[in-house]
């Protein structure tokens, strides 16, 4: 069925490949962005599209549009740049959240948020499954982000108790694919960067931390199937459970890119997760979902991407 979208951080990563989707089913897409690590050059194809609209707004600042559904994906989500204006960072997330659940409740809106795994924190339980409350430093330098959408995810169940609000709450675990941010610090952006300019590939700690890595397709298929379910509101981990360690990571980076780039360790970060798997149950339960691309064939789609966009 047609409908009016609205997806708020929709010329970032995720957000233009799912305004991509969007346009494909035919729906009429607004995508907000206020560009700090969104870019244009994400949705520069779909300008000419007669049912996609872009504004450029910050969602910090209450917005008054008209539409059936809001994908709310708009906060920087690695830490290199949540950590660059850290204020700026949470009030993006809360304020962001007020103003979409606002909208949501005046005009009846269905509206998901773009939660992520970094709600456990470093997590005590392992793999981690919805009901685990976290562990998390409500006071370190990740607390910004880790913090931020944890409110946000409190206030989309207070406005659904309080007000009705018909909300999603997916939680996003690792996700890679083409238009990552090439200096967005993330592992897999960072490695195959590296490797391609055939700098030493930066770990830090051991390299035994472990990472789980949904390929962007995937994790878009569980977004859209959890924002067209009906009667089930989250929180649903979506993301990939195969665990790989960083070091296995840039072993498969550095060989698919036949990179002369060697490993080199750096001191870990405080607060960095030592490990970090998704428990898919749910998923599977509630919205039929499982992720069905691999590493390799994710890494190699990545790889391609940044061969030729590298500047």
């Amino acid at each position: 069925m047609h409908k009016r979208i609205l997806v708020t951080g929709g010329a970032g990563f995720l957000g233009s490949h799912l305004c991509d989707r969007l346009i494909e089913e035919g729906h009429d897409v607004i995508c907000l962005d206020n560009y700090f690590t969104g870019r244009k050059k994400n949705i520069k194809h779909l300008m000419d599209c007669h049912n996609f609209e872009l504004i450029r707004y910050d969602i910090t600042i209450p917005i008054f549009v008209e539409v059936d559904q809001i994908y709310n994906l708009a906060c920087p989500a690695s830490p290199v740049h949540y950590q660059y204006n850290p204020v700026k960072t949470i009030k993006t997330s809360v304020m962001g959240a007020i103003n979409v659940l606002g909208l949501a409740k005046r005009i009846g809106a269905r509206v998901l948020q773009a939660s992520t795994s970094e709600v456990y924190g470093d997590p005590n339980i392992h793999p981690q499954t919805e009901d685990y409350w976290g562990n998390v430093n409500p006071i370190g330098i990740r607390s910004c982000y880790d913090e931020g959408k944890r409110v946000a995810e409190t206030l989309f169940f207070d406005y659904h108790r309080q007000n009705q609000v018909d909300i999603r709450v997916m939680r996003i675990f690792n996700t890679y694919g083409p238009r990552m941010h090439p200096n967005d610090g993330r592992v897999v952006s960072n490695f195959i960067v590296q490797a391609l300019k055939g700098e030493d590939i930066t770990i830090y700690g051991t390299g035994e931390q472990t990472r789980s890595f949904c390929y962007v397709d995937d994790l878009l298929d569980g977004m859209m199937k959890l924002m067209n379910k009906d009667d089930f509101n989250g929180p649903v981990n979506i993301g990939n459970p195969g665990e790989f360690t960083i070091k296995e990571l840039a072993e498969q980076v550095v060989a698919m890119t036949d990179s002369g780039s060697k490993v080199v360790y750096q001191d870990l970060p405080s607060d960095d997760p030592q490990q970090r798997q998704p428990d898919i149950t749910l998923a599977k339960a509630e919205l039929g979902w499982e992720p069905t691309i691999d590493l390799e064939q994710g890494l190699k789609k990545t790889i391609e991407y940044f061969r030729e966009n590298l500047d």
